[in-house]
């Protein structure tokens, strides 16, 4: 356990309070022997670890990024998301947080059980609905009045976006999100027990000139399977042994281009000469080439220049031993 340590001045002012008798040396003993109490709240159990919750913020900082180009590629416009909070609440608790009439998609995530919530302020949903319909995207609130269409386009668009949350639970789970329903009033959505612990994501954005917030429910029954995969322990042994499969697909890799043929070529030297030179060539004419019979030849790798080398004989063949390579960008 750590050891808090005191200044000097601290050490100097306590000696004086148990000299003076302000303070009693066994009051602080018997202090130090009592147990510590912490209040605890059942209403708001804490069933998620600090390192899972920051698992479950570094998933959605992905998603916000993805969602970030998405929305910025269908609506043509300025946006931005972030993560602007991860917290675990009671059910009961993020459903009074939330305006009386909103945009709510109830989405199931199979293979995982039970559903999750993201919540659309109206100021962002219908600054989406304005630039989709051609506008410039102003936010004007009529959740109240919602037509047939207006509803169709949103559920459109919201459930075209769940590509982004499959690939940002990719790491953790393999799930395939679907849309099942669209509400406005969220008095009228009862998804698990106003008890019920809930990890509540909530993501600033900025659309154009509107801004408001995306919060994801997401009930403890859906992430209770997956709860050892949130853990820091976890992720360090899916990185340890994705560099195992690494290094075997390198082997693996190596292995097989060291069977790969390769057409190797020395060029003695190079000339030009004339078409009508070329049409009176006779037996024991010599065409002068372009390099020094001391100088080394070029070995050439599937027409790349690779090595320096120079002629000579092996067992009767002709043959070139190298004597330097050639750097890139090199010139023969």
């Amino acid at each position: 356990m750590a050891e808090e340590v005191l200044s000097q001045n601290e050490i100097d002012a306590l000696l004086s309070a148990l000299s003076s008798g302000e303070m009693d040396a066994n009051q602080l003993k018997q202090e130090d022997k009592d147990k510590k109490i912490r209040v605890y709240d059942f209403k708001r159990a804490l069933r998620f670890s600090k390192d899972q919750i920051r698992s479950i913020s570094r998933i959605h900082e992905n998603f916000a990024r993805l969602l970030t180009t998405f929305f910025s590629a269908q609506l043509r416009t300025y946006v931005h998301i972030s993560v602007a909070s991860v917290d675990q609440v009671p059910y009961e608790e993020f459903i009074r947080s939330i305006p009386t009439m909103t945009i709510l998609n109830i989405y199931s995530v199979s293979p995982l059980k039970g559903r999750i919530i993201l919540e659309f302020n109206p100021n962002i949903a219908y600054a989406m609905l304005d630039r989709m319909l051609g506008g410039r995207g102003a936010s004007v609130n009529k959740v109240e009045n919602l037509t047939e269409i207006e509803t169709t386009l949103m559920s459109q668009l919201f459930e075209k976006a769940l590509d982004n949350l499959q690939e940002a639970w990719g790491s953790v789970v393999e799930i395939d999100p679907v849309l099942e329903e669209f509400e406005v009033n969220p008095q009228f959505l009862q998804l698990v027990s106003p008890n019920e612990t809930v990890v509540v994501v909530s993501l600033n954005t900025t659309i154009g000139e509107s801004s408001g917030m995306i919060n994801i429910c997401i009930p403890h029954v859906v992430l209770e399977p997956i709860i050892p995969k949130l853990s820091v322990h976890y992720w360090m042994q899916k990185e340890n042994a994705s560099r195992e499969d690494h290094a075997e697909e390198y082997q693996n890799l190596t292995k097989t281009l060291e069977k790969a043929v390769l057409d190797l070529k020395v060029l003695l030297g190079e000339t030009s000469i004339s078409v009508e030179e070329l049409l009176h060539l006779n037996k024991e004419d010599i065409i002068q080439l372009d390099r020094l019979i001391e100088d080394p030849l070029v070995l050439k790798v599937d027409d790349e220049p690779k090595f320096l080398v120079q002629p000579g004989k092996r067992k009767n063949k002709l043959a070139v031993q190298i004597v330097d390579q050639l750097q890139e960008g090199s010139e023969s």
